[in-house]
């Protein structure tokens, strides 16, 4: 709804501004412009209109650049209204209305040339190697990982190397906080670990938060944007270095080949679970996954730096996973709903539940 009454808004002011062209050229009589308009001074006005139908246009049909021509129609409207103040001074209560749409959308616009940037940085030209899964691979890894990559059909396909999964869910802030809706999209690497998480978080009606979680390199980088804009949290340095590496070992639910690379390394807790430890980049985590019977990983355990207004602490982060979530996609089963919580001595913190609802691998992946 707020949408077609901006593209409205953007249609009927174009329009309005033909009335200074249609008086500079004496097309018709206009008492509503009782200053004089040069022919020059017309053509102007009928430039702004053009430029305000176009930008109508182009935000209708969900173009990112709208905001150049909305912009460069603001300018010359402005301008223009400035020149007959006293009939046309108004116009500038729309002008203020198209400006904070032209400048949330000049944020949004920058926030996703970042992620493309990173994108292009992020998945080289290079082709990764590929491994076949074959039963010699697993033999060595503690029972039930083995029982974890035969369960999902891992056996005889490869390893991914590159994952693209589509998200949904809510998340709070706050134990007590209200619950926010999330729709996010998410990029991994395999063969050199490391994901980029885009999301967009709505915080409240009308004002909604970008995210972007990156680990790569070893290093991970948190940055969150109100309106795309004005930064809410830009959080990097060893303990999110510390939580990215936890974050991607926990999602290699999604793509399990995953466990068989040389930067994970395996340990026998029960025959139910293993503990998995991550080294890369000069930087170790570690956590362990519990699995059902048959061989579904059901919960993720580690201990993550949690975030105080005191600093930071080391406290125990859990991911369950739902077990009668399993689908399959490319002939891998994976779970698709999963809550991620904070076990603290006040009491659990569930903060974010989510659903898959789609995951590409390799060359089905399309960016």
């Amino acid at each position: 709804m707020l949408r077609i009454f901006f593209f409205l808004l953007l249609l009927l002011h174009g329009l309005i501004h033909l009335m200074g062209f249609v008086k500079a050229f004496g097309l018709a009589s206009v008492a509503q412009l009782s200053g004089q308009i040069s022919r020059p001074a017309g053509v102007l006005w009928l430039a702004a209109a053009l430029l305000f139908v176009a930008s109508a246009l182009l935000f209708l049909l969900k173009k990112e650049g709208w905001w150049m021509a909305g912009a460069a129609a603001l300018l010359l409207s402005q301008v223009l209204i400035f020149s007959q103040w006293r009939d046309a001074k108004f116009g500038s209560i729309a002008n203020l209305i198209v400006l904070i749409g032209v400048v949330i959308s000049f944020g949004q616009w920058q926030f996703n040339s970042m992620i493309r940037s990173e994108l292009e940085v992020f998945y080289p030209v290079r082709p990764p190697v590929k491994k076949v899964i074959d039963t010699e691979m697993v033999a060595t890894l503690p029972e039930p990982v083995q029982k974890w990559l035969l369960r999902s059909g891992c056996i005889g396909k490869e390893i991914p190397q590159r994952v693209h999964l589509l998200q949904k869910g809510e998340m709070r802030t706050e134990p007590d906080g209200a619950w926010m809706p999330v729709q996010a999209e998410q990029y991994f690497r395999v063969d050199e670990p490391g994901f980029l998480w885009i999301a967009k978080v709505q915080a409240a009606p009308f004002v909604q938060l970008d995210g972007r979680d990156k680990y790569m390199d070893g290093r991970g980088h948190m940055l969150i944007r109100l309106l795309s804009l004005f930064p809410v949290a830009d959080a990097k340095g060893p303990a999110t270095d510390q939580g990215t590496m936890l974050r991607f070992l926990a999602e290699t639910c999604w793509f399990p080949g995953a466990a068989l690379n040389d930067y994970i390394r395996w340990e026998p807790v029960d025959s139910l679970s293993a503990k998995a430890v991550m080294h890369y980049g000069g930087v170790e985590a570690s956590g362990v996954f519990r699995f059902s019977p048959e061989g579904d990983l059901l919960t993720f355990d580690a201990m993550r730096y949690y975030d105080r207004k005191g600093g930071a602490t080391l406290e125990k982060w859990h991911i369950a996973n739902m077990q009668d979530s399993y689908r399959s996609f490319d002939g891998v089963r994976v779970p698709t709903r999963s809550e991620v919580s904070w076990l603290l001595e006040a009491g659990d913190f569930v903060w974010f539940k989510l659903e898959v609802s789609d995951i590409q691998y390799d060359e089905k992946l399309t960016l």
